[in-house]
This record gives structure tokens, sequence and C-alpha cells, in this order.
């Protein structure tokens, strides 16, 4: 078949070989990763993105190069050059051209439709995002796949429903790319993130407020640093919701999410660690309460130039899905689960004097948890690291793994760099508002009262606790003598540095 003049010139005929290829090439890797079931997230990018991109290149150089030459053939005074082309479908030559426009764009279409939608599918999946940047993304990824929404998307998340929040994050997503690809991304990434959707379109789509009445009991186990791993737990009665589910929302710690009440905050450097300035508003009535931090002052001035942040469930559950733990807290898990023997003296003790230095690798983070913890025991222990040598290089085989699963060298994430906000034991957490230096103008203070979010219901050594009853509580007792010090500062002035 004769092909019109107006085809034949090099930006037309390079567009339809940069076409071809590229159409013959996404064919290839679709059948081959089908047929052999190879398909992974790289080769997803290359037949739904990349190579459909380049195509589409290809594509649109062709129509550009015979406009270019028409309208070249045209100004040459050529006869047959004119503006448009023409259609006769009573011309055999026109009827063949036609069919075969036809047939191509009804395929192109039809790969396109399929391409976009699987590009869609595959944008959104947590693989993309979590692989795709492997170093960038590996602290996040790696806690995410042991976190309680280990089996939601990323996408349900961090975007939601609605094209409108899909075609942002896209956008957003651009610049995440240049950052990668021109290595000008911070270490660790810097949170919080301030364009995140709201958590009232996101999380409480599953999570919705009215659902959190109950009350909970909590346990944990703690190992102290001695020479037995003595065990020590405590028993906490959470105050989740009010004494009696009817009640909804009038007490307890949802309570800051009742819909008729509206909290806003002012933190230093929008940080949301350091707040200086909280509001009050009873939706029903429309009183307002204005507390102002009074080791913390806030001119009127800078109040007027900021912006407060409504509070919402991400400012306590600012973790949820990725969650970095301290070597204590992993190591105390480790040692409850068994994969750390507790048998071992001073296991706990010695590893948290490794594991509080700062690394600059995994693989030399390894090998000198490795030799430090097998010389302490060569050393001090050499008849006990003889007898039971397995035991002990097994446990340091779980501390290891462990670490690899909460601290990143390389992004220089560990778990002090992206703070929990539930609880105040590593963080001023609760006590970032709650602290009893938040007063307003008429006398009202908000509490640093723990009793308010929790009672003691239970604590000590094992088969030595104190129990109470559940309509009562206990004084909290440190597992180590430090007298009245845990009254007078912050649990996390020590723990946030003590492993």
């Amino acid at each position: 078949m004769k092909l019109p003049s107006a085809f034949k010139n090099w930006l037309t005929i390079i567009g339809s070989i940069i076409a071809s290829i590229n159409l013959l090439l996404i064919v290839l890797i679709f059948f081959i990763s089908t047929l052999f079931d190879k398909g992974n997230t790289n080769l997803g990018l290359f037949i739904y993105i990349i190579l459909p991109g380049f195509m589409v290149m290809g594509l649109l150089m062709i129509p550009i190069g015979m406009f270019r030459e028409r309208r070249r053939i045209r100004k040459s005074g050529v006869k047959e050059a004119s503006r448009f082309p023409r259609i006769d479908l009573n011309d055999q030559r026109h009827r063949n051209a036609f069919l075969i426009f036809t047939v191509s764009t009804i395929i192109i279409l039809f790969l396109s439709t399929l391409g976009s939608f699987e590009a869609f599918h595959l944008t959104e999946s947590v693989e993309f995002c979590g692989t795709l940047c492997h170093q960038v993304m590996e602290p996040e990824h790696t806690a995410f796949k042991k976190s309680p929404h280990a089996n939601v998307s990323c996408v349900e998340c961090h975007v939601g429903s609605g094209a409108s929040w899909y075609v942002k994050s896209k956008l957003s997503g651009l610049h995440q790319v240049y950052a990668v690809l021109a290595k000008s991304f911070p270490t660790p990434i810097e949170t919080p993130l301030h364009d995140l959707r709201p958590a009232r379109e996101t999380c409480e789509k599953c999570h919705w407020p009215q659902k959190f009445y109950t009350r909970s009991i909590w346990t944990n186990k703690y190992f102290l640093a001695d020479s037995l791993n003595t065990e020590w737990d405590i028993m906490l009665q959470m105050k989740t919701g009010p004494e009696y589910s009817g009640f909804g929302f009038t007490e307890g710690i949802h309570w800051h999410i009742n819909p008729a009440v509206n909290i806003e905050y002012i933190s230093e450097n929008d940080k949301r660690e350091n707040i200086t300035y909280v509001k009050y508003t009873n939706k029903t009535t429309g009183a307002v309460t204005i507390y102002r931090n009074e080791n913390n002052p806030v001119s009127d001035s800078l109040l007027a130039a900021s912006s407060p942040r409504t509070m919402d469930c991400i400012d306590c559950h600012n973790r949820p899905s990725h969650n970095y733990s301290s070597p204590t807290v992993y190591f105390d898990k480790a040692m409850l689960t068994g994969e750390v023997s507790k048998s071992i003296p001073f296991f706990k003790k010695v590893t948290m004097g490794i594991l509080s230095e700062t690394f600059s690798d995994t693989d030399t983070a390894y090998l000198k948890i490795e030799e430090r913890i097998t010389s302490f025991y060569k050393t001090d222990y050499n008849d006990y690291y003889s007898a039971n040598k397995n035991l002990i290089d097994s446990s340091i085989s779980s501390v290891k793994r462990a670490f690899s699963q909460n601290t990143f060298p390389k992004m220089k994430v560990t778990y002090d760099k992206y703070p929990e906000h539930i609880g105040h034991l590593e963080s001023d957490g609760c006590f970032r508002c709650h602290n009893d230096t938040f007063k307003a103008d008429n006398g009202r203070v908000i509490s640093r009262d723990c009793n308010l979010c929790h009672t003691i219901v239970g604590q000590g050594k094992k088969d030595m606790m104190a129990f109470t009853n559940i309509k009562e509580s206990l004084e909290f007792q440190h597992p180590i003598d430090i007298g009245t010090a845990w009254k007078e500062a912050n649990c996390s002035e020590c723990h946030k540095y003590l492993y």
C-alpha cells in the first residue's frame, strides 16, 4: 500500500519506529511475565507506565511530522499538497488507509484502557509505594508490614477515595520521584506530613468515633536489667470511654473526638510536639475556653500569625502503621515471646548497652552486636558460654532481627526520630497538653492526673504482684526505687534515653 507523501519525513518515521518498538516490548514483556509468573513492581512499572509513555510519545510524533511535512509541501507550491487530508471512501487506497487507521486506533485504545487500568492498580499497590524507592521507603514499609494495618493498602489511609485526592497524591508523588532521582530527600524523612487528608475522611471510614465506648485491660510485661532478667508486670484499665458505655463521649480518652466539642492548638515550628496554646469550644453551648502554657507563653501577635490545628485522631495515633519500637520495647517483646532466652544472665543489660549506640549501617550493627555480646560472655561467663553457646547465638540472631525491623542507619531512622504520641513513656505524648501548666483565665487547668486516662489494677514482679479491684487504683510503683522523682518529671525525660 502506498503511503501518503506527508508520511515521508524523518520525524514521522522515527515516531513510527519508537511506537512500534515500544508496543512490541510491552507485548513481549507482558507475555513473558505472565507465562513465567515473574511479575513484580519494576516490571509493572515498565509495562504499564514507562514503555507506554514512550509509545505515546512516538505516536504523537507521527501526526506532528505529517503536519509539518504537509505544510512544507504546500509552501513549495506542489499542487497535491492541500491544507487537510482528503478522505474518499470510494477510493480503494483511502478505504484501506481508513480501515488500517480505524483498526489500529481501536487496538491502541483497548491497550491504553487496559494499561491505564493496570497502571492505576499498580500505583495504588503496597508494593509500588513500599518497594519501588527501596532505600527511602524501606523503614516505612518494614514497619508497616508488622503493624495492625498490614492488610490495609497504603492509599486507603494516605489518599482515600475520590478522584481529586488521587490526582493530588500523584502530583505530590512527582516531586517525591524527583527528590529520589536527585538524591535530595532528607534523612530521615521529615514529619508530620502537613498535606495528609483529614483523619475523618480516611481513618474514620473504618474507625468511626461512635464505635469506641468500652474500656479495656492492658497487661504489659517488662524485664529488668539484672542478672535474672527479672519480670515486671503492670496491668492498666484503659479509660478509652466512660465507665458505662451508654454515656458515649462524656468522658474517657476518646472524649477528645466528641463531635460536640472542638479542640484547636498551636505548636512551636508546627511539629505538634511542643504545644503552646489550646482552644476548647463547646459546640452545643458555644462556650470557648482558651488555655495558655505558663511555662512557655506565646504572644498575641504570634497567635494572630499562626494557624491553629484542629485536633483529630492523628494527633495521638500519629504512628498507626509506621511505628518504630525502642530497643527496650523490641527487646522485651522478643524475650516475652521466647525469641530471646530470659535464662541468660544479664542478657538485657549487656544488649541495651550495645543498642544505645549509633551505627553507620546495619552490617556494622550486626557485627558489633554479635562481637560485644559474645565477648562479654566469653570473658565474664566463659563456662556458661561454653555450655550454652547455641542458646546465646540464637538470642543474638533474634536481637539482630528485631534491630533490623526498627532501626535503619542509612535513613537515620530510630524510634526517637518519630516519637509516638500515645502514652507518655518515651515521648511527652499526653503530657504535651496534660501537664498542669495549661491554664485558662477562669482558673481551669488541663490536668496531669494519670488516672484521667488509666488506672493501675495490678503491678509487680512475677508471683509477687499487687492487685486491686476494677473500681479502684494502685499508686504507681517504679520497678527501681527512684523515690518520688516519677511524680516530679515526665517519664520521657529518662526513658527517652534509657535503654
